[in-house]
């Protein structure tokens, strides 16, 4: 029997970084909510995806009343996040039953394309866990500060040909994936789904991510990642 599909779209965090008065999720791009452009992708992508949405609690009325007043309807659960981004997908995976695929994507990822979308779901049919990845191009330097908090070279070498940068969506089994988060304690080196399920000793299977599926973390991403979407419309 084929899996169900579920993706988590983690839209959970302030955004602080941006600087903006809102949330970076709900930043227009293109004229729309960076948030809903996403969603959008995955629609496009699998079109019976079941889609949760995890918000900050005080921001849940804001997409709640935005999509009644866009017209933007599409079936989506609105789930609260939690205290970091480990417990919003725990918060969010206590409504994706088991023996689905459970995809988790970063809200400020919108540019990710429907082929890669579908490339992944369709390899986590057959392998646990399923990871996008990209090669790092730039050189590396692994630094220290001092006491007085200036950067020094630690001497230490990096080969970068070995380092790679994992991108989302990253796509599981839902059942090993909820098995991880329930049984592993948070952890500060749990900055993706990945590094939650591989402690949880979850065999990870890569594939080739997109150059364009940036996040959009900082004004200089936003603006990249516009220029981007206005070369793609325009072809």
């Amino acid at each position: 029997m084929e899996r169900k599909k579920y993706v988590i779209v983690t839209a959970g965090g302030i955004g602080s970084r941006m600087g903006s008065s809102v949330p970076k999720q709900f930043l227009e791009l293109g004229g729309k909510p960076i948030l809903r452009l996403t969603i959008e992708r995955f629609l496009e992508a699998v079109p019976d995806v079941h889609i949760l949405t995890v918000l900050p609690q005080e921001h849940v009325n804001y997409w709640r009343s935005y999509c009644l007043k866009a017209g933007f309807v599409c079936p989506q659960r609105l789930v609260v996040g939690g205290f970091t981004r480990f417990h919003s997908v725990k918060n969010a995976l206590g409504y994706v039953p088991d023996g689905a695929l459970a995809a988790v994507h970063d809200a400020v990822r919108p540019l990710v394309s429907a082929g890669l979308i579908r490339t992944l779901f369709e390899a986590a049919g057959s392998a646990p866990a399923v990871i996008p990845v990209m090669p790092v191009t730039d050189t590396l330097k692994v630094l220290e500060k001092d006491s007085e908090g200036i950067l020094r070279a630690s001497g230490e070498a990096i080969d970068r040909s070995r380092i790679w940068s994992a991108q989302t969506p990253q796509v599981f089994h839902s059942e090993l994936l909820k098995a991880a988060y329930s049984e592993e304690g948070y952890d500060t080196l749990f900055t993706d789904d990945a590094s939650v399920a591989e402690r949880h000793g979850i065999p990870l299977t890569f594939l080739p991510g997109e150059r364009n599926n940036l996040k959009i973390t900082t004004q200089e991403d936003l603006d990249l990642a516009l220029s981007i979407l206005s070369n793609v419309q325009s072809k």
